[in-house]
This record gives structure tokens, C-alpha cells and sequence, in this order.
């Protein structure tokens, strides 16, 4: 059975830092460039939610199925967006991928890449977990094209599965990496960083 535990993560780049109420500033800022709360089929917070957004991933730290990091690029020690572990399923050693978002300049860099080489490099070789799963709205169109560049299998539709934050019902995408799959995923990931993004 999987134990999870706040962690710093460094490599490729960037820093992701255990989220404390002390980042609030620098997420407000990350999700200001480009007004990413204005997405229906997204979770990001307003400037002005941030502190509730941060006070609800905490709690889920506390219950035991949230691990969040807020996401710094390592060159300029600025905070770019934020991702988390979630719907942690420890005794069958499972942890999903989500909540995550960068600021727009930092779309469709290497930060993605980059943090998922770390978060699935500790979800399966410190922590062995079986399997982590990635989930998107279907209409996040360029989530999933990033979740099938990594690697990931889609698993299929969850149809009227969840509450988007406009109180419209919502598809989720399912994805999924298998332990198996990890090395030739990491291989994957790994050459990205060294190729630009297309």
C-alpha cells in the first residue's frame, strides 16, 4: 500500500513545492495570464478564489486523497501553475494526475513535459504505484491532445460524470498509465525534452 506524504520535486526545469497559503499571490498571477478562469471546462480559480482554491487542496491533503504542488520554473524561480496527485486510492497503490494548469506563456513549453516526468517518476518509482490515471472534460480538447502526447491510454467516456464549475453535468475522459507501460512512457517523455514542441 502506497504512502503519500508532501514532497519537493526538482528537475527539467522546474520545482514543484508542496502548496501552502504563502503561494496564493503567485497562482493568482499564474492564472491571470490568459484569463484561464474564463474556460467553462476547466477548475481554475479566479485571482479572487485563489485562497479557496489553496484551503480546498489542503483539505483534501488532510483527507488523505490530495497531494498539491504548486509549479515553479527552476530559471526564474516565478510560479507557473499547479498540479496535484487526487482521487488517491492508496491500498490498490493508484493516484490520478490533475487540477493541473499553467500560465498561458508557459502553454506548450516544456513545463508539462517536465512535470510529469516528475510526478509519475515518484508515483512509480518511489512511491510503486500500479497504475495513474489523467482525467479531462471533453471539450478540453487541448488537454487531451497533452495527455496523448505523454504517452497515456485512453481508457473511454465517463458520460454525465462530474460538475463542471458552472453547475453544467460533464463527460470525463479517462486516461491511464500501467506500471508496465512506465518505462516506455518515461522514454517518451524524456525524448521530448531534448526535441522542441511541435
Amino acid at each position: 500500500m502506497i504512502t503519500i506524504a508532501p514532497v519537493t520535486l526538482e528537475g527539467h526545469g522546474v520545482r514543484l513545492e508542496p502548496m501552502a497559503a504563502s503561494h496564493t499571490d503567485g497562482l493568482a498571477a499564474a492564472a491571470s495570464d490568459g484569463r484561464l478562469w474564463e474556460l467553462f471546462y476547466t477548475a481554475i480559480p479566479a485571482p479572487a478564489d485563489v485562497p479557496g482554491y489553496i484551503a480546498a487542496a489542503l483539505d483534501g491533503l488532510r483527507g488523505g486523497h490530495m497531494l498539491p504542488w504548486v509549479v515553479r520554473d527552476a530559471g526564474s524561480g516565478d510560479i507557473v501553475g499547479s498540479t496535484r496527485y487526487h482521487d488517491i486510492v492508496a491500498t490498490i497503490d493508484r493516484v490520478e494526475i490533475g487540477y493541473t494548469f499553467y500560465a498561458s506563456r508557459w502553454q506548450r513549453t516544456h513545463v508539462n513535459t517536465a512535470c510529469k516526468l516528475l510526478l509519475m517518476g515518484h508515483a512509480f518509482d518511489t512511491l510503486a504505484c500500479r497504475v495513474v490515471g489523467l482525467r479531462t472534460d471533453r471539450f478540453n480538447f487541448r488537454s487531451q491532445q497533452a495527455i496523448a502526447r505523454l504517452g497515456a491510454t485512453k481508457e473511454g467516456v465517463l458520460r454525465h460524470h462530474g460538475v463542471r464549475k458552472d453547475g453544467s453535468a460533464r463527460d470525463t475522459v479517462m486516461y491511464s498509465v500501467l506500471a508496465h507501460e512506465w518505462p516506455d512512457v518515461r522514454r517518451n517523455l524524456e525524448l521530448r525534452m531534448v526535441r522542441p514542441p511541435r
